[in-house]
């Protein structure tokens, strides 16, 4: 109870509170802009977070997270573009609706389900990740090198249909990792002997770099046009209750299947959102309308992708092990504040924990008042020049990542890191298993290290440890299923081709 009213303390901060609401607004803003995504408006607030303490920190990320993934619906309903990739299977049905001249209608749905999708999320945070937690006193320095073990399979599912990319992308964040002092001996080591590299590469320069600036750089090479935007105006109207009650099979299931996919580590919103809108249209009784302006596919696309956030955070908080590439960023936003996700977390930081809920919680009954005022408004913004949008990004993402050290050689990082994002991105290579390696790389190499030391270097040791046994063969599980996998794609796509060449 104690922690209860301790984290309620800090939430009524009204500094924490502004922090909460105006976060969950930029984020929704910046989602609803094609192309950006919730990665760039997390990245955006790194900086920030090294001047702030870590409850609003925590604030500001989980509102720009949450605020973010609902952005996108926005652009999907109203000009037929989804402004993340999370919001994909919104424009299905939500643009019909717009062209129907629904749209204030689809903006509702979108809405609404979006809130309800957060919040059973945040249930299910609530009741598995302290559940999980349990464990923590039984976790040594085996037991994390077997979890940060699993956390790099999740590179399968991260890898865009292309392992060999997705594990050599992987390795050079690995590799980059190792940059700097050795964690045991002190020793300096990859340096180039260059002195800025001796203390290792910084966090924020690399991930913005990484993820915000070439995602500017690919903006700017794709040339696109505004001028060909379609300009659509909407007002913004609720469902009624009982519209909303007779659709409860459609938001509980949605719900579930995104919160129960976002606590698979790598899977994403994306995914749960396509699975959540393929099981709607297969046993809604409206099936037929589906494609055509049906609010059940708003509601299974964004009950869904938003109750990944939640689900997001159990294995990130609970593990240390990132549930997609947005929360990899917020591991790396965690560890900065000097907070270690895993076990240990809700023993050593149990009111920041009970925190993280009631903002979450807060976060996504905000999106109901937010939503109705920046619905109708997003129809105006949309149309603002892209070179303006990123030319103010790089200005922003420039001061920031200079404020965080005062050293310029943190701008060259940031300006090396975004020109191997955009070569990435050129070669088709998926940049979250880059931050996945880049992130576990330290926890990994320092925690087999001390389990040598324990073992006296006998290896076998480790397997005599029922928790690290377990996730090895897990871990060994998962990849010899994503081998099949891919090596059963490759088999059945291979009639395929030869009809083709017939």
């Amino acid at each position: 109870m104690e922690h209860f009213l301790a984290a309620l303390a800090g939430l009524s901060d009204p500094l924490n509170l502004i922090i909460l609401i105006g976060g969950t607004a930029v984020g929704i803003l910046i989602g609803a802009m094609p192309g950006l995504g919730s990665v760039l408006a997390i990245t955006l607030a790194l900086p920030l977070t090294f001047v702030m303490g870590p409850e609003p920190s925590i604030a500001l990320l989980l509102g720009l997270y949450a605020g973010s993934v609902y952005g996108g619906s926005l652009s999907a309903i109203l000009i037929n573009t989804p402004g993340t990739p999370q919001a994909a299977a919104t424009v299905f049905d939500g643009y019909p609706m717009m062209q129907q001249g629904k749209g204030d209608f689809a903006l509702g749905w979108a809405t609404v389900a979006s809130t309800i999708g957060g919040v059973i999320s945040v249930i299910v945070l609530i009741v598995a990740a302290p559940a999980l937690a349990r464990l923590g006193l039984k976790f040594g320095p085996i037991e994390y090198f077997a979890v940060g073990v699993f956390a790099l399979t999740c590179v399968v599912s991260v890898s865009e249909n292309n392992l060999v990319k997705g594990v050599l992308a992987c390795v050079l964040g690995l590799l980059a990792a190792t940059i700097g002092q050795d964690p045991l001996t002190g020793d300096v080591r990859m340096h180039f002997s260059n002195f800025n590299l001796m203390a290792g590469i910084a966090l924020v320069p690399f991930l913005v770099g990484l993820f915000a600036l070439s995602e500017v750089i690919w903006r700017v090479a794709e040339n696109v046009s505004a001028a060909d935007r379609p300009t659509s105006t909407a007002g913004f109207r609720f469902p009624s209750m009982s519209d909303i009650a007779a659709r409860w099979r459609v938001f509980g299931k949605s719900a579930l299947i995104g919160t129960g996919i976002g606590t698979l580590p790598g899977v994403g919103a994306t995914a749960s959102s396509m699975v959540s809108y393929a099981e709607a249209r297969r046993s809604s009784p409206n099936r037929e309308n589906f494609g055509k302006g049906e609010p059940d596919g708003i509601i299974a696309s964004e009950t869904a992708n938003n109750a990944v956030t939640g689900g997001a955070l159990v294995p990130t908080l609970s593990l240390g092990i990132p549930g997609d590439p947005i929360t990899a960023v917020m591991l790396g936003a965690l560890i900065i504040q000097g907070i270690t996700p895993g076990p240990r977390l809700f023993i050593e930081n149990a009111d920041l924990m009970v925190f993280i809920f009631l903002s979450l919680f807060v976060v996504n009954l905000a999106l109901l008042p937010l939503g109705a005022l920046m619905g109708p408004i997003f129809s105006r913004a949309i149309r603002a020049p892209e070179p303006v949008l990123l030319a103010v990004i790089v200005v922003l993402l420039a001061i920031g990542t200079f404020s965080v050290n005062y050293n310029g050689f943190d701008l060259l990082v940031m300006l090396a890191a975004g020109l191997l994002g955009f070569a990435m991105r050129l070669l088709r290579f998926p940049l979250a298993p880059v931050v996945i390696g880049f992130v576990l790389g330290p926890v990994i190499e320092q925690s087999l290290r001390q389990g040598l030391v324990i073992a006296r270097g006998d290896f076998l040791y480790f397997l005599q440890q029922p928790i690290a046994l377990g996730l090895f063969v897990a871990s060994g599980l998962f990849m010899a299923w994503a081998a099949w996998r891919h090596w059963n794609d490759r088999r059945t796509n291979k009639p395929d081709q030869k009809d083709g060449a017939k």
